[in-house]
């Protein structure tokens, strides 16, 4: 999570480049998101909001358009909006998008959707309660919600830059997962699972890891190696965007060369060093 994401999300899809936590945050995603599918297979999945604070936009739930599911998506800009739509025709899949000023209705017929998605993107919603309500009442199966870990080193370091003068859109009021819990069972739908997500061996810096070690040192710039075999092999820059593409197959696994810290660490641990925490709602 950073809070500039909100001003500068532009560079991403100008660059391609979201380095490795953003990476590494995608494939641990996909592995959740593909789990929840193939004990329910579903067959439309929407993600609203779909802009929440990593890298490039609307791009979460690619794996489950790969895998055969009808993919919609909610953004509130129109210019975002028409970024996401290329990146996925760039994919060469279908995609449904809407433009949605406050989230306060969702647009479609009650219970016609199976699987409903947002990842640190709930403060960009004005009514909190009506959302949900609304969420609620257009999905059949399951809800699956991701926020920041707000016990986490890293979102407690990156808050500090956060002010409603400054930020007046967004509000870290509706990442609180009591509330959104309360929330949603006052909706008839009950919390199945819960667990921290997204735990690798680096802190929730908000920034890619040469610009934290230049921080780090005091230095503007750093010159790191020209070899990283977390990086795509035919750039230097770091993006899941060829591997949905096709073009980096080994993405996944060098992805993945990091799992076995956040599989074998305790979940006291994770709970100050996690940078995402979920919560999945079955009515």
């Amino acid at each position: 999570m950073a809070i500039p994401i909100i001003n500068n999300w532009r560079k991403y899809y100008e660059t391609l480049h979201e380095g490795l936590g953003s990476s590494y945050e995608r494939i641990i995603l996909n592995r959740l998101i593909l789990s929840l599918y193939s004990q329910n297979q579903y067959e439309s999945a929407l993600e609203t909001p779909c802009f929440g604070f990593t890298g490039i936009s609307g791009i979460n739930l690619v794996a489950l358009a790969k895998a055969g599911c009808r993919v919609m998506l909610e953004d509130h800009s129109a210019e975002r909006a028409a970024l996401i739509r290329k990146s996925w025709t760039q994919m060469q899949l279908p995609l449904q998008l809407r433009i949605a000023s406050d989230y306060s209705r969702l647009d479609y017929p009650d219970k016609s959707i199976d699987f409903g998605f947002n990842f640190s993107a709930l403060w960009f919603v004005n009514d909190l309660p009506c959302f949900l309500k609304e969420l609620c009442r257009v999905i059949r199966k399951e809800i699956l919600i991701c926020v920041p870990n707000r016990d986490g080193i890293g979102y407690k370091g990156q808050l500090k830059g956060y002010s409603p003068e400054e930020y007046p859109d967004l509000r870290p009021e509706h990442i609180d997962p009591k509330s959104i819990i309360h929330l949603m069972k006052k909706q008839g739908w009950n919390l199945e699972k819960s667990d921290y997500i997204d735990c690798p061996p680096w802190p929730d810096i908000g920034m890619s890891k040469e610009e934290y070690i230049a921080r780090f040192r005091g230095r503007p710039e750093i010159s790191l190696p020209e070899r990283d075999d977390a990086r795509d092999p035919r750039s230097k820059n770091v993006s899941i965007l060829p591997y949905y593409r096709g073009e980096d197959p080994a993405f996944a696994r060098r992805m993945m060369r990091f799992y076995p810290f956040e599989m074998l660490a305790p979940r006291v641990f994770k709970k100050y060093w996690a940078h995402h925490y979920y919560l999945l709602f079955r009515p």
